[in-house]
């Protein structure tokens, strides 16, 4: 091949890298689900290295979940799950290696069987990680169902795609983790001050009627089911009560 045209042909690959990575970073930052996100990146490889089959695994503690796959089924995204390690998707998460199989690959030792997933009887398979931070975080899976040679381009192509995904998941990871744990805090404030308020309508309750602690908090939970109105209401409603109550006398005076 003359200089020229190996300039070209590299011009060409990397043009091609490119537009793949452009639209894959379109569908990581738009307002969409991360799940969403990589079922349409899955979609993408596959078109783009015209395999038969893209799994996408993340790492969830110390388990690679299955979380997209271009033939998504509901008993498999996010039940279909593998030890850090295990299998040949596991391996190649644990030492950080791209892995390219070009044939049988079902009979590599390291091969693990999984009887609900049909890329497990497909020939071809070629590997690579996704790496933030230098930790794998996740691991992207190509199969072919016949024998197939994977190309150099193939390979620094998904290779190239699991080093430019790792800083994009991991980034909409952490913000799916802190929308979680706003919500949750929020949630547990919201439950903090709904108990404060039913505890102080509990007391009045005690005190004004003669009540055990457990009787009056009977007494407003089957009232709330009778009125079907929150507890927190029923309570707000005893409080502003007693309130007003110990104004009246002043105001008459």
């Amino acid at each position: 091949m003359s200089r020229v045209k190996e300039l070209e042909a590299r011009l060409d690959h990397t043009e091609r890298q490119l537009r793949l990575l452009q639209k894959i970073s379109r569908f990581m930052v738009r307002e969409m689900s991360l799940g969403a996100a990589l079922q349409e990146v899955v979609s993408l490889v596959v078109e783009f290295m015209e395999c038969d089959s893209c799994l996408l695994y993340l790492r969830q503690e110390q388990d690679l979940v299955l979380c997209a796959s271009n033939t998504p089924h509901p008993e498999t995204i996010g039940k279909v799950r593998l030890h850090f390690g295990e299998g040949l998707t596991g391996w190649v998460a644990r030492e950080r290696r791209l892995l390219s199989i070009s044939r049988e690959a079902y009979g590599d030792p390291r091969f693990k069987l999984f009887t609900n997933l049909p890329e497990d009887t497909y020939e071809a398979f070629l590997s690579v990680p996704i790496v933030s931070g230098g930790e794998a975080i996740g691991v992207i899976n190509v199969h072919h169902r016949e024998r197939h040679e994977h190309t150099a381009e193939e390979i620094s192509t998904i290779q190239f795609i699991g080093e430019q995904m790792g800083g994009a998941i991991s980034k909409s990871l952490l913000e799916e983790e802190n929308a979680r744990l706003t919500e949750e805090t929020a949630e547990v404030k919201r439950q903090l001050e709904t108990r404060k308020v039913v505890e102080r309508a509990k007391g009045i309750l005690q005190r004004r009627q003669s009540l055990t602690e457990e009787e009056a908090y009977l007494r407003m939970r089957n009232e709330s089911r009778r009125l079907r109105r929150p507890m927190k209401d029923l309570a707000e409603a005893i409080i502003l009560a007693e309130e007003l109550g110990r104004k009246e006398p002043a105001a008459r005076d």
